[in-house]
């Protein structure tokens, strides 16, 4: 059996005859008929009664017919799927992020996004100022965050969730006073990312959390300036445990006080919603959800 065959008898049958058909397929009237012959013929049955005057479906073609529109659906829907997957994203997508997601998750991923979609024109603006996308017109946004997102009406997507850990160098450890409960943190360095931030909340497994207040002797609201100080030995800091572990691998920073973090980050994409239905811009969402699944929650 021909699927094409299927297509003229379907045509004729809801145009209500050959000619119309081939008016709507742009083809000559004796090619509808002919194909609709040839579909009877590879059934051996009869599916329409047609003469100058009739043109009425046989019980067999009343019987045929769903199963050829059917038929024709699950063509379409197979050839969909393949222009989709053939489909290759390209055009503009203009992307911001945060400093430390840009050198965390970007830096390492952005160059196999772009080779694999060499259509794909990114174009990333790297700022730790709030970026208002519609008016900026931005296509996606990636943001690190402690408290959830507030609902601006942009859509959101859960790309990462870090835990904040105690880190120090073990030459820092050596020489420091004993450390074993978290209130022993007030007789040490450290390292904090803001004046305010004087107070680290510490929490651990059964919900229980503590406040305590170390030493401060450097403050820096960039993660990597405060990595570079604790492996130097200034101190104790808090940081994202990712950003930290090819220093634990290296044995350049231990972790301190491990059965404690100081809360977690999360990083969500988030976007406009017209601009979220592009293929473009899904495909680059896509991309970093399938580059941090390892780490994701989900």
């Amino acid at each position: 059996m021909n699927l094409n065959d299927l297509q003229f008898f379907v045509a004729s049958v809801d145009a209500g005859g050959f000619a119309a058909a081939a008016r709507r397929l742009g083809v000559p009237k004796s090619t509808v008929s002919k194909r609709v012959a040839m579909l009877e013929d590879s059934l051996s049955a009869r599916l329409i009664q047609r003469s100058s005057r009739r043109f009425v479906l046989t019980d067999v073609g009343t019987a045929v017919l769903d199963h050829a529109r059917a038929a024709l659906i699950e063509a379409e829907a197979a050839q969909a799927v393949v222009r989709e997957r053939q489909a290759e994203p390209s055009g503009l997508v203009r992307v911001t992020s945060s400093i430390p997601t840009a050198q965390g998750l970007l830096a390492r991923h952005l160059p196999t996004l772009a080779l694999r979609y060499p259509r794909l024109q990114l174009q990333l603006e790297v700022t730790d100022r709030f970026v208002d996308l519609v008016q900026e017109g931005y296509d996606l946004a990636l943001r690190s965050h402690r408290a959830p997102l507030p609902d601006s009406g942009l859509l959101q997507r859960r790309l990462l969730v870090e835990a904040i850990v105690l880190v120090a160098a073990p030459a820092y450890l050596a020489s420091a006073p004993r450390l074993v409960q978290p209130q022993d943190l007030v007789d040490h360095a450290g390292l904090l990312v803001g004046r305010q931030a004087t107070v680290w909340r510490l929490e651990a497994s059964g919900a229980a959390f503590c406040e305590v207040a170390p030493r401060p002797v450097m403050v820096a609201n960039e993660s990597v300036v405060l990595m570079e100080a604790a492996r130097a030995g200034l101190g104790i800091a808090c940081l994202p445990e990712p950003l930290c572990e090819p220093a634990f691998a290296s044995g350049a920073l231990r972790r301190v006080l491990p059965d404690w973090h100081a809360g977690n980050i999360t990083t969500t994409a988030v976007m406009p919603h017209r601009r979220g239905q592009l293929p473009a811009v899904r495909a680059v969402l896509e991309f970093l959800v399938a580059c941090t699944a390892a780490t994701s929650p989900d």
